[in-house]
């Protein structure tokens, strides 16, 4: 037997507390959603005597539903929120739910057979009576609204129904606006983390975008590249750090790129760092990033290019410049995936295919000491060395077709043959500056012809007069390396000051001593 055992309120007092509430969720701000709604419970479970009162939502796929917000009478204890899915109590869930009615019950253990795993759950819960209102959104359940008997049985009459679904309506549609404002800040979170990231990328990529290669593509038919091709086939698709070996003007960079539009990364931006360009403080804030405050003009957070990259290809230029130190903690990143940013305790992880490149011998770095030998050995995973220029001749007709075309275009100087002798001529230097000595050669030439035919406004050394030179030819570094020599000898080793080597080369003083260190040059 079911018992009403409590008195209920006054239908006015009970209409004017409705309507108070109904008020206070008038403007309400985001942030006072749910003490609001938990207020309301608490004030309707007073005023009818409930023993619990809860607010549940469906999920989406309405295969589970949540009790978001709960309110129990003093001295019974705490009842957290709790999930429950429709399996758990299917015989109520078609009742209320699916046939869309209300649901009352004045004693759960009185269930039918064919509502076991309800009657199950009551005891474990402790309910005894229950009444669950249904609430629509449109045609399909939203939500519930719960009145809980716990210390006895109850029935609640039906003159209460109605005013409870008004309220329940108003709680849930409360509930609905938290949520749909929850999902619409997320949004602008997401479409700022977007923005943001796209002018990272947008500034990172704004130099590369204007800059204009060698060449549109890889051009040649000699069987040196045709074997770099095929290597760059192979590393491609892979997730492979690749390191790109060659001398000044080879095309390293151009190589890079073939490697990261063959992959699968290919959607994504290449990320380039040119490690010879920046101070080794300035290099490892460009790699990893910064926060506000860092350092000395650090006025807001960075990201680093490793950031950048997640997901995508970094390509590490001249990376035999890097500074020990910096070297170190690109060694963390490439084993580990991990890295902060400057200023920063927070570990930041990024998914990164690696593609480097040097100039540099580095395995004689690494006997010299001026290269980590555990950081060569992670970066000479798959190395690719490109042939100079002068391993390739077959390859120089095709590249001064393809140059003439874009410097002829560039220069407003048409330029329509090229005579046998002048080819002749180009085939046989060795070209020491290689692709980048060549573009700069014709560049002069197509400038210097007066004609449609490209004339040569300068000899160039062929390997016959090379011969004369006693020994092999000098690399560009030990041209380098006596030029500053020399002058060193005429300040009698002075490097700074106003008659210093540096004002002579017109170099900055710290620039200098950089290339001596480099050069191996001892202190004066």
């Amino acid at each position: 037997m079911a018992f009403t055992g409590r008195s209920l309120p006054d239908p006015l007092e009970f209409e004017k507390l409705l309507s108070e509430l109904f008020a206070s969720f008038v403007n309400i701000r985001e942030q006072d959603f749910d003490e609001r709604i938990r207020h309301a419970l608490r004030r309707i479970g007073e005023a009818l005597e409930a023993d619990r009162c809860h607010l549940l939502h469906f999920a989406e796929d309405r295969k589970e539903y949540v009790t978001t917000h709960s309110w129990v009478a003093e001295g019974l204890g705490e009842l957290r929120a709790i999930g429950i899915g429709t399996a758990d109590v299917p015989w109520i869930y078609r009742n209320f739910a699916v046939h869309q009615k209300i649901f009352q019950c004045s004693s759960l253990l009185d269930l039918p057979e064919e509502a076991r795993e309800e009657r199950e759950l009551a005891v474990r819960f402790g309910t005894r009576s229950i009444m669950i209102i249904p609430i629509l959104d449109n045609i399909m359940p939203a939500g519930a609204f719960v009145l809980e008997q716990v210390r006895s049985e109850r029935v609640w009459p039906p003159e209460l129904i109605p005013p409870l679904e008004r309220i329940a309506e108003v709680l849930l549609n409360v509930l609905l606006k938290k949520r749909s404002e929850e999902k619409l800040r997320d949004a602008f979170r997401e479409i700022r983390r977007l923005k943001e990231q796209v002018e990272s990328e947008r500034n990172c990529l704004q130099e590369e975008i204007q800059l204009e290669h060698d060449f549109e593509n890889i051009i040649g038919r000699s069987h040196a590249l045709r074997r770099v091709l095929r290597k760059v086939e192979q590393a491609a698709p892979t997730d492979t750090t690749v390191l790109i070996l060659g001398e000044t003007g080879t095309g390293k960079e151009l190589m890079a790129r073939a490697v990261h539009d063959k992959s699968r990364r290919r959607s994504r931006p290449l990320i380039k760092v040119n490690c010879a360009s920046l101070s080794p403080n300035l290099i490892e804030s460009e790699l990893f990033g910064h926060e506000k405050g860092a350092f000395t003009g650090a006025h807001t957070a960075r990201k680093g290019r490793f950031e950048l990259a997640d997901g995508a290809t970094l390509f590490l230029d001249e990376i035999g410049e890097l500074a020990l130190e910096t070297q170190g903690k690109l060694l963390r990143v490439l084993q580990e995936g991990e890295f902060e940013r400057i200023g920063s305790s927070c570990t930041l992880k990024a998914d990164v295919r690696i593609i480097a490149a040097t100039n540099r011998d580095l395995a004689q770095e690494v006997e010299k000491g001026c290269f980590r030998r555990d950081l060569w050995y992670r970066l000479n995973v798959f190395p690719i060395t490109l042939p100079p220029l002068r391993q390739r001749p077959e390859d120089i007709p095709l590249l001064v077709q393809r140059l003439l075309g874009k410097l002829s275009k560039k220069l407003g100087r048409p330029i329509e043959s090229v005579s046998a002798g002048t080819m002749r001529t180009l085939v046989a230097y060795e070209w020491p500056g290689n692709v980048r000595e060549l573009e700069n050669v014709l560049e002069r030439a197509v400038i210097g012809s007066p004609g449609p035919e490209l004339r040569l406004p300068e000899t160039l050394e062929t390997p016959s007069a090379a011969s004369a030179l006693p020994g092999r030819r000098k690399t560009l570094q030990e041209v380098e390396r006596e030029y500053i020599l020399e002058t060193l000898k005429e300040t009698k080793g002075q490097v700074g000051g106003k008659n210093g080597a540096a004002a002579l080369l017109n170099l900055p003083t710290s620039t200098l001593r950089a290339r001596m260190k480099k050069l191996g040059i001892p202190k004066p």
